[in-house]
Parts: structure tokens; C-alpha cells; sequence
């Protein structure tokens, strides 16, 4: 997950950003704030991968931040006002958002950031997953299934589990989608839609907004992920 704040003095942009982020499932909000002084203090203790930062705020303005904060983590600005994005850029923001802005435009923005890595065997929480390169363990009722990575066809996400789709079988999981796509080798398996995590090597073609595996599976292209999608199957156009 991207650990992310928003710093926004105005409540209709922060309900936006709040939506917009809520909507994704690899960022998770950890706290919005209306003025730039009062996030400083919380980055002196937490830990942040991303800052939604307006320009024009209370006390300290955006730019000011910029220059302040040591060691910031990725921003990108979100400003109505289109004069300050060159001078942005000199204090290497990630992406610069004019209000009023699409989803599909905050996607572009937060694609350009790398996900965190997380490593899972080393939480104390999360018994039920055992790993090696090649392989995972599943828990199944008392027992655990052995699934070989490169076998996964797809991953669909099952209201609060997931189901993972190999050479025929069917696995059913207690780990969220969000944690295949973090667990996951991100060069072979990636996102595509909201419920579904595909094994590229196992496309046999890809039709409009839906990717055929072959003759029998036809997953859907979500909207919002149908641009990072296409780049990665196809390199950079």
C-alpha cells in the first residue's frame, strides 16, 4: 500500500481527494490536514509515501513546505491555479494536478509513483501465507495448498477474500486482492480491473476492454487501469 496524506484547506477538494482515493485500492489515507505546519509535525513521526499538497493554503503555502520539509516523500500538488507548475517541478513533485481534475487524470498522477514492497513473512500477523520464489502456500480449512507461482492464471477479488485460478483449480483465499498485488511479482502479474489480477504470460490475446486466457477466460480492462495495463504489455508508445 501507498501510505498517503492530504494536505487541502478546503473541504470540497478534500472530499474529492478522499473519494478519488478511497477508490484506489493501493493507497491508504492516513490522515488530511488543512494547513502545512500541522503535517510537518505528523511526518517528524510517521512514516509517508505520498502528500496530496494544495499550493495555496493557511499559514505556509505549498511551495513554502516544498522548501521546508527535509526528505519529503512523493508530492503531487493539486492547485487551481496553473502559474506555479514550473516552478513546482524544481523541487521534483511527481505530478501536478489542475483543479478541477478527472479520476482518470488522478490515476495517471498516482501510476507514476513505485508501491511499496512489503515484506509479509516478517509480520508476526500474517500466519496463513508461506512463500518461496516459486511458490506460495494457501491456507485451506486445516490444511495448506501448495500452488505453484507461475501456474496462477488469474486472481478475483471475492467480496472480502480472493480466488485464485491455476491450470483449472480453483484456490479460495483470505488475503484482499490488494495483497496479491503487493505480494506478487509486479513485471508478470498486474493489475487490470478492480477484481481481477491477470498472469501476463498467460494472455493469449487482448480484444477492446477485455483480455481472452485462452479459450475459455475473458477478463474485463477496467477504465482506470487500461493505460498502465496497455504500457506494460507494450512498452511506452
Amino acid at each position: 500500500m501507498i501510505r498517503c496524506i492530504i494536505i487541502e484547506d478546503q473541504p470540497p477538494a478534500q472530499r474529492v481527494l478522499k473519494k478519488y482515493i478511497g477508490d484506489m485500492q493501493n493507497l491508504d489515507l492516513r490522515a488530511t490536514f488543512a494547513d502545512a505546519l500541522q503535517a510537518i509535525d505528523f511526518l517528524k513521526t510517521e512514516t509517508i509515501d505520498l502528500i496530496f499538497l494544495d499550493i495555496h493554503l493557511p499559514k505556509i503555502s505549498g511551495i513554502d513546505f516544498l522548501k521546508t520539509v527535509q526528505n519529503k516523500p512523493n508530492v503531487i500538488l493539486t492547485t487551481a491555479f496553473s502559474e506555479y507548475a514550473l516552478e513546482s517541478y524544481e523541487y521534483n513533485v511527481v505530478d501536478y494536478l489542475l483543479k478541477p481534475f478527472s479520476f482518470e487524470r488522478f490515476v495517471q498522477a498516482v501510476s507514476k509513483i513505485p508501491s511499496p514492497k512489503i515484506n509479509r513473512l516478517s509480520q508476526e500477523n500474517t500466519p496463513t501465507i508461506l512463500s518461496s520464489p516459486e511458490f506460495i502456500f494457501i491456507k485451506s480449512g486445516h490444511q495448506h495448498v501448495k500452488v505453484a507461482v507461475a501456474h496462477i492464471e488469474y486472481i478475483q477479488s471475492d467480496a472480502d477474500y480472493t480466488e485464485l485460478f491455476e491450470s483449472g483449480k480453483k484456490h479460495l483465499s483470505q488475503e484482499p486482492l490488494r495483497f496479491w498485488e503487493e505480494y506478487l511479482d509486479s513485471k508478470k502479474f498486474i493489475r487490470i480491473h478492480r477484481s481481477y489480477i491477470v498472469n501476463t504470460s498467460k494472455i493469449d490475446k487482448v480484444v477492446g476492454n477485455q483480455v481472452y486466457l485462452g479459450n475459455q477466460t475473458i477478463l474485463p480492462i477496467g477504465r482506470a487501469y487500461k493505460e498502465a495495463f496497455m504500457e506494460h504489455i507494450l512498452g511506452p508508445q
